[in-house]
């Protein structure tokens, strides 16, 4: 019998898995990636008696995988909050989804084990940009400001770590990043490391960059941003648009970076005021999809810009 951990290479999916393995340690294999890495079922080779954790990937990318694998006579535990498209129905599979704009992967895990590790559901909140929703459960527990800002830098951190072409471009690779984050059951501790030192280090210098950026095209209900094909682009897209979607709550945002060969990663982040659609856009072109708030493409063609463009200004 072989266990597995698939789980987002984000904030999310680190935080989500934490929980789940301070309240049931186990020895597994880890299979994760870049944050857009979630097809992780195609990576298992499921038999008879492996137990499969997937975590903050979508459903709807990973069905025939999951159903491979319980075909095989595995046991998936699922939880997610992303699109999930059509159900799998079977004794060996158990499925917590929510689709809400307001919660997360994170979220749905700490409420299924009622609140016992409140404080790195907290953190994954904040580093998938749902603040209101971290903010809620912190003052469910009188959790001191000096303790949210430094949970939600911690959140930003590990989101951050996630964005990237390839794993070449990251701090940590998402499994190394999760080891060194596994032993501690307070987030507070780790936030006193070397490790998450150096992350923290590196995010501030990147993020610093965007400060001049100008959007190509910012309209009343949203803004298009475009980023060069460099290594801190591809690293700090996602918070860069998380940090516009909550300093413009009224608009759309889509952060493009050339990605070579006439193309561009795009990240859609709809109005913080009005979290929906941001997937149905995405959908619309080959290789996207999301979540309603935050959802995009993995390759754009460049001659597609001006339709991505006018559907963009369009669904919002």
């Amino acid at each position: 019998m072989t266990a597995y951990d698939l789980f987002n290479g984000d904030a999310d999916g680190i935080c989500s898995l934490q929980q789940l393995r301070l309240h049931q340690p186990k020895n597994t294999t880890l299979i994760t990636g870049i944050k857009r890495d979630i097809n992780l079922f195609s990576k298992v080779t499921a038999e008879k008696a492996d137990e499969i954790t997937a975590l903050d990937i979508s459903f709807d990318k990973n069905r025939e995988g999951v159903q491979a694998a319980i075909d095989a006579g595995a046991r998936v535990f699922y939880a997610d909050h992303h699109f999930a498209g059509e159900p799998v129905e079977s004794e060996l599979l158990e499925v917590h989804i929510n689709t809400d704009a307001d919660t997360c992967t994170s979220l749905i895990i700490n409420e299924h084990l009622t609140d016992k590790f409140y404080a790195w559901a907290i953190a994954g909140a904040y580093g998938d940009n749902l603040f209101n929703s971290a903010e809620a459960l912190a003052d469910r527990f009188n959790v001191s400001e000096d303790d949210r800002e430094a949970l939600k830098e911690l959140g930003t951190c590990l989101n951050y770590n996630g964005y990237g072409f390839t794993v070449d471009d990251l701090v940590y690779h998402p499994a190394d990043l999760f080891k060194l984050v596994q032993p501690y059951e307070n987030p507070m501790d780790f936030i006193e490391t070397n490790d998450y030192k150096k992350l923290l280090t590196a995010y501030h210098q990147d993020i610093e960059k965007t400060h001049q950026l100008s959007a190509l095209d910012a309209r009343e209900n949203g803004a298009i941003f475009i980023l060069p094909d460099q290594p801190w682009s591809r690293r700090v897209n996602g918070v860069f648009s998380n940090d516009l979607a909550r300093d413009h709550t009224s608009r759309a945002h889509a952060v493009l970076v050339e990605c070579g060969a006439n193309c561009y990663r795009v990240s859609v982040r709809a109005p913080m005021d009005n979290k929906t659609g941001a997937d149905d856009l995405c959908r619309q072109f080959d290789t996207g999809g999301g979540r309603k708030a935050a959802a995009g493409i993995n390759q754009l063609a460049e001659s597609d810009l001006s339709l991505f463009t006018e559907k963009f200004f369009n669904a919002f």
